[in-house]
């Protein structure tokens, strides 16, 4: 099987968050198309479980999309900075909790066929309070959420961000629902 060749690309947009490009792309038969490339950096997703299997989220609307929804804190990760540095920090800003130690769940490409957005998933369990979220602006709450509770939210449409569906039931299956080591 042959793969897309992206040629050349020119940029239509660009500012500090996203570049938007146009791409000439070959596909394997040889004829050429146009194609969007959103170039974005990387982004740090964080959440901490307790131990009764509790993890802290955001509850938040996106007027994008005009949906309130559970989510995980989650930035850009700075040029040369470590993502799970940034993953932390930005737990802290967003929750005024302080996390242990952040260990890599996953990583994801939540649009691959158009995007460079590529979001590196981290947890702990354990975060000290430290006070209020420096970010609060951000969310109307954050709320200790049952795991055991994800499937169910995610099936009414209450967790509906890609990186939290894909993070929250990793763990859901990690910690309550079987997984190899029930970390």
């Amino acid at each position: 099987m042959s793969e897309w060749r992206n040629l050349s690309e020119r940029t239509v947009y660009e500012n500090r968050w996203v570049t938007v490009n146009m791409a000439d792309v070959e596909l394997p038969d040889g004829r050429h198309l146009d194609h969007t490339v959103i170039r974005l950096r990387p982004v740090a997703v964080a959440t901490v479980v307790n131990e009764a299997n509790e993890a802290l989220l955001l509850w938040r609307h996106r007027f994008i999309t005009g949906a309130w929804g559970w989510e995980l804190p989650s930035g850009g990760t700075g040029v040369g900075e470590d993502p799970a540095a940034a993953a932390a920090r930005e737990f802290e800003e967003e929750t005024g909790w302080r996390p242990g130690p952040m260990q890599l769940l996953l990583a994801v490409d939540p649009m691959p066929g158009i995007s460079t957005s590529h979001h590196r998933v981290y947890w702990s369990d354990r975060a000290e309070r430290v006070g209020e979220p420096r970010d609060g602006f951000e969310s109307a709450r954050r709320e200790w959420v049952a795991l055991a509770a994800v499937p169910e939210l995610v099936a009414r449409g209450e967790i509906r961000s890609a990186n939290a569906v894909a993070a929250l039931l990793m763990l859901h299956h990690l910690r309550i629902g079987g997984g190899a080591d029930n970390t």
